[in-house]
């Protein structure tokens, strides 16, 4: 009887895991995908080396075939090459900017956290004025300010995406503020600083990986938004967003495979990076652990 039911139990864990929308096919899923493109984007800049600015007019405008899978653009130049230099760069960007947003955010939460009073409030109201202007809207006119570059982007993405860290963060300090541990810790003789760094830091220091993860999809989307209105890389070298810009006037003469193919790889990328985040943040979450242990 108890081999029985334990059999039954055993098989229902083994289709719940199998399902289409399981979280471990969901891992799997996006940990291919996402390999694929990481591998991709490292490999083939090595072996293939493309020339930003080469012209060919006599292979402009060429459906996907065997020889240009995702086709050619107005130039001749082939797409599937520019789309894997542009998800380099998007990544890339997307990865800096994200890292240095959410150490930006833990600073000012764990000061906050940690502080209260007077600096709890300064820093909380800084948060809530910054969070009221639009992220595009301030990213903008930071990168306007600073000039288009790949360095003003990364800088714009980092001062407008660490608000929500900073929220985090504070609030995790502030659960762990009235702990026992440390309490003690505070009544043995160390410092605010010694706390803050040997007791509340590494405490949170999942939440702010996490955070990290769940940033770069979002650090990707913006910088492809700055480089579609012309304000990221230069319009001759290959970034997602230039590409779908330079593509609009194509759509009206038929091609399709030139916003197309940047536009599924930036969705693709993107998505396999959340996936991968939402199942590190159910495994996180301890309501979820038992449907997702091993």
């Amino acid at each position: 009887m108890v081999d029985t039911t334990w059999r039954r139990v055993a098989r229902s864990r083994i289709a719940v895991a199998a399902a289409p929308g399981s979280p471990r096919v969901r891992l799997l899923s996006s940990a291919v995908i996402l390999g694929v493109i990481v591998l991709a984007v490292i490999v083939v800049p090595a072996v293939v080396n493309l020339n930003q600015q080469f012209v060919d007019l006599a292979a402009a405008n060429r459906p996907p075939s065997l020889a240009h899978p995702f086709g050619t653009d107005e130039l001749g130049r082939d797409v599937l090459l520019r789309c894997i230099y542009g998800l380099r760069v998007s990544l890339m960007v997307g990865i800096v900017a994200a890292v240095v947003s959410t150490v930006l955010g833990t600073l000012v939460g764990v000061l906050a956290g940690a502080a209260g009073g007077w600096v709890d409030r300064l820093l909380m109201r800084a948060v809530d004025t910054v969070a009221s202007v639009p992220h595009l809207l301030l990213g903008v006119v930071i990168v306007a300010v600073l000039g288009p570059s790949l360095t003003s982007v990364v800088i714009s993405i980092s001062l407008t995406h660490w608000l929500s860290s900073a929220r985090i963060v504070r609030s995790e300090i502030l659960s762990l503020r009235g702990r026992p541990f440390v309490d003690a810790a505070i009544a043995g003789g160390s410092s605010r600083l010694r706390v803050m760094g040997r007791h509340l830091l590494p405490n949170v220091a999942p939440q702010v990986l996490l955070a990290t993860t769940l940033m770069i999809p979002h650090a990707v989307w913006h910088e492809t938004a700055l480089s579609f209105l012309g304000l990221g890389m230069p319009p001759h070298m290959a970034s997602i967003g230039n590409m779908i810009n330079d593509a609009q006037r194509s759509l009206l003469t038929g091609g399709w495979w030139m916003s197309l193919a940047p536009g599924l790889m930036l969705v693709v990328a993107t998505l396999a990076i959340s996936g991968l985040s939402g199942v590190w943040r159910d495994r996180l979450n301890p309501r979820r652990r038992s449907e997702l242990s091993w």
